[in-house]
């Protein structure tokens, strides 16, 4: 016959005479050896941090992420795409959190993207203004979504969180350019899902890789922290020493608008350019009197059509006049010496009060 099982050892030692004990369930002592193994393979405050990280996202994972998500589309500076991939890794112990993250990143991102899109309806591109203003690129990112805009139409809403600077302001862009709702929140929450779901899978497929980046910075701690700080410092400085460099380098060849109109009054020949995007034009069809319009992109093609025999002033509706100034540079390469941007653009000339002249709404070229 077998011999009997040895009785199960226990840490549920007999307890002394008159010590009365609360009884809990017995643990074996090879469970105690592999928690002591482990412990030794990859120490105790490595267990202990991962418990606390597991706990922390359980507890606030999604409304963490659906503040994070929210704060990025009304325009903070705050990446969401990392914590959305954060919460794909945590996907592969927990399939079911999936589905709840993309539903909050979704819901978080609309909401924010709605919030826009009606202020952009209804204030128009001051609204772009003051969101290029705590932009890091403020000169270039309304030229960018309006070139985007013209190139992709609808389908831009659907690739603009995959493009930085655009994300933001791709809603109030639709609304300045009187998109319907029903085709906003159509094509914009068919955006979001796609971007959502492509982080949340990222963090799946490489969610080892992730945990060992997380458990890699946990050790480093402060010293983490702060070299973060500190490079994200410097490239904010490099990026603002630059741009202030170049608005001062341009103030000082900017003509103002009671000069330009002091030209045209004493009957002085003069080359007014319009350069704003077709798509911007379009929606607001006026004009400097005389003014023509040729796109940014087609400055370059264009010298030829122009006169060289006079002033050439360039235009736009865009922060510190970034397009003129860049169609400034191309026109003085191509030998117009005397070319300069109107300072303000089309927003200063009509603050100044001066007289502007409709064009029909479709917008050509020279």
């Amino acid at each position: 016959m077998p011999a009997p099982a040895a009785p199960h050892r226990t840490l549920n030692a007999r307890a002394p005479a008159g010590l009365e004990i609360r009884r809990f369930a017995p643990i074996s002592m090879d469970t105690v050896h592999g928690v002591a193994m482990m412990c030794h393979r990859r120490g105790l405050r490595g267990i202990v941090r991962e418990t606390e990280v597991s706990a922390l996202l359980a507890q606030y994972g999604l409304g963490l992420l659906f503040v994070v998500v929210l704060a990025e589309q009304l325009g903070a500076p705050i990446p969401a795409a990392p914590l959305v991939m954060l919460a794909g890794a945590r996907v592969a112990e927990e399939p079911l959190y999936g589905v709840f993250a993309l539903l909050v990143a979704v819901a978080a991102s609309t909401l924010g993207d709605l919030a826009w899109f009606v202020a952009g309806r209804r204030h128009g591109h001051r609204v772009l203004k003051l969101l290029c203003r705590i932009s890091l690129s403020p000169d270039t990112c309304v030229r960018s979504s309006e070139a985007t805009f013209t190139r992709y139409g609808l389908a831009t809403l659907v690739i603009a969180k995959f493009v930085p600077g655009l994300s933001t302001l791709a809603p109030p862009l639709a609304g300045a350019l009187g998109m319907r709702t029903s085709s906003f929140m159509l094509f914009n929450t068919a955006g979001a899902v796609l971007w959502a779901g492509a982080a949340l899978a990222v963090g799946l497929v490489f969610h080892a890789q992730i945990g060992a980046v997380l458990d890699a910075l946990a050790d480093m701690g402060a010293a983490a922290a702060a070299l973060v700080a500190v490079l994200l410092g410097l490239y904010i400085t490099w990026r603002w020493v630059e741009r202030r460099r170049a608005i001062k380098l341009l103030q000082s060849s900017r003509m103002a608008p009671e000069e330009l109109l002091g030209m045209l009054d004493s009957g002085q020949l003069v080359t007014i350019v319009d350069v704003r995007s077709s798509l911007i034009a379009g929606a607001e069809p006026v004009r400097i009197p005389g003014a023509l319009h040729i796109a940014l992109e087609q400055i370059g093609d264009q010298l030829h059509r122009l006169p060289r025999d006079r002033p050439v002033v360039v235009y736009c509706a865009c922060p510190n006049d970034v397009s003129a100034v860049r169609a400034t540079l191309k026109l003085r390469a191509g030998g117009f010496a005397d070319a300069r941007p109107l300072f303000g653009g089309i927003d200063g000339w009509r603050a100044a009060g001066y007289r502007l002249e409709a064009v029909d709404t479709e917008v050509s070229g020279v």
